[in-house]
């Protein structure tokens, strides 16, 4: 896929040895004429790294195309090219803005690479490139040095390192009839005119293209080394489901299995050929039921004729379907926050939403709260799922909106592990634990609900030696003062009874709850 050449291109050469002779004619300070011929060069060198960054452009792309038809074979080297692409627009954007900086040191903020106006100016691209202020130009010999390492680095051929390698060489560089060797940076910008720096910088660039453009053919043709060919063909239907909802997408990809070749067979589905390159047939779904649809491939031989390979395929269209249950019960209750379930077969719990009549509905995770308000109205919920990028509802189920049960109430006491227990009467309680109790608290703890109620009050019904029934009234939940009074009085195998017990709910319902007897231990 690319080319063997080991070489330069002669175009290459000829701007190496333009830049060589216009750079020994400045040393012998001629005229601006020398001058004009830079600026020739610079326009010809953008000229040609503008065609050089099309062409490795299209190298890339080809990459990219071989990725998409061979994703297995095409993405390690995709990879390493979008990595070595980073590093060339990185680099060259770099030398772009070192070109304007100095340009713009030499004629001032409104300076044009484009159009220099002190071409001569010999101190410009030092001051930019060298003065310890700045120093440019180390930043630029460190950058130049990762990217011909980089580069270097994806490159097998010996041959074509060591072009890149020289090409790109930063090295100190010993003049002749001096002792002392120069460093990279200082042999190309000390007491060079501005005009030399911009060509001297765009012939860089035009390097760094060359660099890219020889790694890039090498990593295209690496793309096929090692391939297996096969002789043996079959059309296959590969269909993301065969279970469609309605009004989704059906997606099918229509491949030529066990053969890899740069050109792909033509799809004809029903006689009509499909609008792509990839063997992708895809529609939205209509009515329900099974169907079956059937076309062939036409895959061009060698000789120049073509080979059909027929295929066949089918696919269910299904209603819009969702589970929506109640967790907890097949009802919902209102006042409290009701666990729901809701799901939508081939859906993503992400692309599914719902709301609710009769109250409120919010997401917890992969799970649904649903709070209804008025008891008796039903509450809708309704499920809508999204495909394709395009909201479908699914579902509306009803739910019948009851008031909670009534609460048990209870004496709160300390056991002998000093843990609470919820006394509910009917058996002995302890005296003392009696008298330590603050007073009578009413639940829902069935484990299946669990919801605590708030008592309003409640009256305690105690009988004298006679017989006679002596009713106290509590302070709230609490119990009185004469209450505990009593409870003080009372001997082994006593009993009572907690009655009017008024408790409210997070329904808001008040409720009036069946008494309690005490028996005193």
């Amino acid at each position: 896929m690319g080319s063997s050449s080991n070489k330069m291109t002669p175009r290459q050469k000829m701007i190496n040895l333009m830049y060589i002779v216009l750079t020994a004619m400045l040393a012998l300070n001629v005229s601006s004429d020398v001058l004009d011929g830079f600026t020739q060069v610079h326009d010809g060198l953008s000229r040609t790294n503008s065609n050089v960054g099309l062409r490795n452009g299209a190298l890339y792309r080809q990459l990219e195309t071989l990725t998409e038809q061979n994703p297995d074979k095409g993405a390690p080297w995709l990879a390493k090219a979008t990595s070595l692409r980073a590093h060339t627009d990185s680099l060259y954007s770099l030398i772009d803005s070192l070109k304007l900086e100095i340009v713009r040191e030499a004629d001032g903020k409104d300076g044009d690479v484009d159009n220099i106006m002190s071409r001569d100016d010999l101190e410009a691209a030092a001051v930019v490139m060298l003065s310890p202020g700045r120093n440019r130009g180390s930043e630029l010999r460190k950058r130049i040095d990762a990217f011909r390492e980089h580069a270097c680095s994806l490159l097998p051929d010996t041959l074509k390192r060591g072009n890149i390698a020289e090409v790109l060489s930063t090295d100190n560089i010993l003049r002749r009839g001096t002792l002392t060797a120069t460093t990279w940076e200082e042999s190309r910008f000390e007491q060079q005119p501005v005009v030399a720096a911009v060509t001297l910088l765009a012939k860089l660039q035009n390097d760094i293209l060359y660099a890219e453009g020889e790694v890039l053919t090498s990593l295209l043709s690496q793309v096929d080394a090692g391939d297996v060919r096969v002789n043996e063909l079959h059309a296959l239907v590969l269909p993301q489901s065969r279970l469609v909802i309605r009004g989704g997408k059906y997606s099918a990809n229509i491949v030529l299995a066990a053969v890899d070749t740069t050109q792909r067979p033509q799809v004809f589905v029903g006689g009509k050929a499909l609008g792509n390159d990839r063997g992708l047939y895809e529609f939205t779904a209509g009515n329900p039921g099974s169907y079956t649809y059937e076309g062939y491939l036409e895959v061009p031989l060698g000789d120049g004729t073509t080979a059909r390979h027929p295929f066949s395929s089918s696919y269910t269209v299904m209603e819009p379907m969702a589970t929506v249950s109640a967790t907890m019960m097949n009802v919902l209750y209102a006042g409290i926050e009701n666990p729901v379930g809701i799901s939508v077969p081939g859906v993503a719990m992400s692309d599914i939403s719902a709301t609710m009549t009769n109250g409120s509905l919010r997401r917890e995770g992969d799970h649904w709260i649903a709070k209804p308000t008025t008891v008796g109205e039903d509450a809708v919920i309704s499920v809508t799922a999204t495909m394709d990028g395009r909201p479908v509802p699914v579902a509306a189920t009803t739910f019948r909106v009851r008031k909670l049960p009534d609460p048990t109430p209870y004496i709160a006491i300390r056991n002998a592990q000093d843990q609470t227990e919820h006394y509910r009467g009917s058996k002995p309680l302890a005296k003392a634990s009696l008298v330590a109790a603050g007073g009578v608290g009413a639940a829902i703890d069935d484990g299946l609900l669990d919801t605590p109620f708030t008592v309003l009050g409640f009256q305690t019904i105690m009988f004298d030696g006679s017989g006679n029934a002596m009713a106290e009234n509590s302070d709230g939940a609490n119990f009185s003062q004469r209450q505990k009074q009593q409870f003080q009085r009372l001997s082994r195998g006593k009993r009572f009874f907690i009655s009017r017990i008024r408790a409210v709910g997070p329904d808001g319902i008040t409720r009036d709850l069946s008494p309690m007897e005490v028996i005193v231990n």
